[in-house]
């Protein structure tokens, strides 16, 4: 993501969405957070109730985690949603 403008980053990434997908549809996921238990509970929080498959796996070392979530949602503004809720947990990578 383009740390300077989010927006535009999230405008860019509706057209994409909305050009690409057919709504409903299944969103995949993917972030990387040091091993921190209180921060991946954080993630797997912002998809409770929802149907959410979740997968968590540890790196090698255990130094890092990386979490999968697919998740049937609506619109490209659901996806965006979630990405900015995720966003506000310090250190998490957006894949």
């Amino acid at each position: 993501m383009d740390e300077n403008n989010p927006e535009e980053f999230y405008k860019k990434l509706r057209v994409q969405l909305k050009e690409t997908s057919k709504w409903p549809t299944n969103y995949l996921y993917k972030f990387i957070v040091k091993s921190d238990t209180d921060k991946v509970g954080q993630i797997h929080r912002i998809f409770d109730n929802m149907g959410a498959v979740i997968n968590s796996r540890k790196s090698k070392t255990g130094k890092y985690t990386s979490v999968s979530i697919t998740v049937n949602l609506d619109s490209p503004d659901s996806v965006i949603k979630k990405y900015k809720e995720v966003g506000k947990i310090g250190g998490v990578i957006s894949l």
